[in-house]
């Protein structure tokens, strides 16, 4: 049997499975063990089962001697240094595909409600602040037959395009056949949706002029990683009316910190990272984990190894 550590309970039956099969101590608490901490129980661990909110970095896995198999539970992997767990021939497992549905449809739900205004609407009616039908309060734009740029046409980007057909959406996109440049998707668009993966290219891909090329009247989502917008540049673009507002499912860092500016941005929804946050999404993604780290540990290629 294998020591396996396991960063955070997961949902679902599958961690079961692992429980069965090898020795495996998960981390109790709802707060992710610091870096100290997952170091510690790495040093001793020979699977690790992380979650994108643990640096597993190069330091981390030379300590960990031991170690044979890195399943980390999320699509991405920007977390975990590859090159690093490959140079010691340490397979690294992701959860890809199951999350592609429900991450979509919180991407368009943040569309729909930063369009319509809908958290304003909602905190005037908590706050007793409705007094009368008013035909010039809690104006939004109009979603239907507008234009629609996905910046990265992989699963999810894909996926949302579905969606704004519904909408009858004209869509541009970057990525894929019939791409078009990221300039004149920003500059066309009246929604602009980020899918693409963090990478040193993407990183701050949203800049302070790339905002500045956005209309007034658009609005911007991020349901992908955070580093992809620079959020200083975001804050003055919102400050200002350089767009007209935003929709964020994840920041930089996580969570942000009180008083962190972007909180007082206006027109701007924060939403604590829920793409996936559906039971059966989560529940597959454990089980995919689990099925990558069994694989690992057996030495057999991983169902879904990204090295």
């Amino acid at each position: 049997m294998a020591r396996c550590f396991v960063t955070r309970q997961l949902p679902g039956r599958a961690l079961a499975r692992l429980h069965s099969a090898h020795q495996v101590e998960v981390w109790p608490e709802r707060l992710p063990p610091s870096y100290d901490e997952l170091t510690r129980h790495a040093a001793g661990a020979e699977g690790l089962l992380t979650l994108l909110t643990d640096r597993v970095d190069a330091q981390l896995i030379d300590g960990a001697t031991e170690l044979r198999a890195i399943s980390n539970y999320a699509v991405g992997y920007d977390n975990v240094d590859v090159i690093a767990a490959t140079a010691r021939g340490i397979p690294v497992g992701n959860t890809p595909d199951v999350l592609t549905d429900a991450t979509a449809d919180l991407a368009f739900a943040l569309l729909l409600a930063a369009a319509r205004r809908l958290p304003q609407a909602i905190e005037a009616v908590n706050a007793g602040d409705w007094r009368t039908w008013e035909p010039g309060r809690f104006l939004g734009y109009e979603v239907h037959g507008a234009t629609l740029g996905i910046v990265g046409l992989g699963r999810i980007g894909s996926a949302v395009a579905k969606r704004a057909e519904g909408f009858e959406m004209s869509v541009l996109h970057t990525g894929g056949a019939g791409e078009v440049p990221l300039e004149r998707l920003l500059r066309e668009a009246d929604f602009v949706s980020l899918h693409c993966p963090l990478t040193r290219a993407t990183h701050h891909l949203i800049d302070a002029a790339a905002l500045s090329s956005m209309r007034p009247s658009s609005i911007l989502i991020n349901t992908a990683r955070g580093p992809i917008i620079d959020q200083e540049a975001l804050h003055r673009a919102l400050s200002d009316g350089t767009i007209a507002g935003a929709a964020l499912d994840v920041t930089d860092p996580e969570p942000l910190p009180a008083g962190h500016p972007l909180l007082s941005a206006p027109n701007l929804i924060i939403a604590p990272h829920i793409g996936s946050a559906t039971h059966a999404a989560r529940e597959r993604m454990t089980e995919l984990a689990v099925e990558n780290l069994l694989a690992g540990l057996e030495g057999a290629p991983m169902p879904h190894q990204v090295n």
